[in-house]
């Protein structure tokens, strides 16, 4: 029997984070005495592993920088976790859509920027840990759109590629997917525009979690 495999993104497709990364990300770059990018640039930046990210956003440094700015913003974020500062809500209707294709016959996962410890505080905070059975993060594998984190996926799943897809908020999750052989479906409530959602290779981009578990029970 095939096992159809559902593999989210989570930072802008399961969960809004957008102000703790920010805020982070300015502490990061505060802290080198850096001014810190427009927010705009640091949500586009979300889904790369950290060092990609600082990467695009400060091109012109050299890797010694981008890996101690990437030291720096894990650390910003890790106290913001420990003071109970840091705010991840679910999207609204994400539980529903889980819980809804679950019913429906399909194996959930996640692929993830975040490290084994956010992903695990995310999942756990927001009581959704039990819904996915494979969990792949940057601790693990190199940087999206590399497909390292689908393959495995796909292999703890012991699913094919053509029954799985990807869903997404980034091109990043787009162009994995198909570097991965497998669908890419794209939502519009995160970081990146539909139309480049589109031209990275999503063949369908829900405007809603519901449109979204509509269109994968048809």
């Amino acid at each position: 029997m095939s096992v159809l495999l559902a593999v989210f993104d989570c930072d802008g497709t399961l969960v809004d984070g957008q102000a703790s990364i920010c805020q982070a990300m300015e502490k990061a770059f505060g802290e080198f005495g850096l001014s810190p990018p427009e927010r705009n640039e640091i949500r586009r930046a979300v889904g790369l592993s950290l060092p990609q990210a600082m990467r695009r956003l400060l091109p012109d440094a050299p890797g010694e920088t981008h890996q101690a700015l990437a030291e720096s913003y894990k650390l910003a974020f890790r106290a913001a976790r420990t003071a109970g500062e840091l705010s991840q809500p679910l999207f609204a209707g994400i539980v529903e859509l889980l819980d809804r294709l679950r019913a429906g016959g399909w194996t959930l996962g996640v692929a993830t920027g975040m490290s084994d410890r956010g992903l695990a505080h995310c999942l756990a905070t927001n009581a959704i840990a039990d819904r996915f059975v494979t969990l792949q993060t940057a601790d693990r594998h190199p940087s999206k759109p590399h497909p390292a984190m689908l393959e495995t996926a796909l292999f703890e799943a012991a699913a094919d590629p053509g029954q799985a897809v990807m869903i997404g908020d980034t091109a990043f999750d787009m162009q994995m997917a198909s570097d991965a052989g497998v669908r890419a479906i794209g939502v519009d409530w995160g970081y990146h525009h539909p139309q480049e959602l589109l031209a990275a290779g999503a063949e369908f981009v829900a405007e809603t979690p519901a449109e979204l578990g509509e269109y994968l029970l048809q």
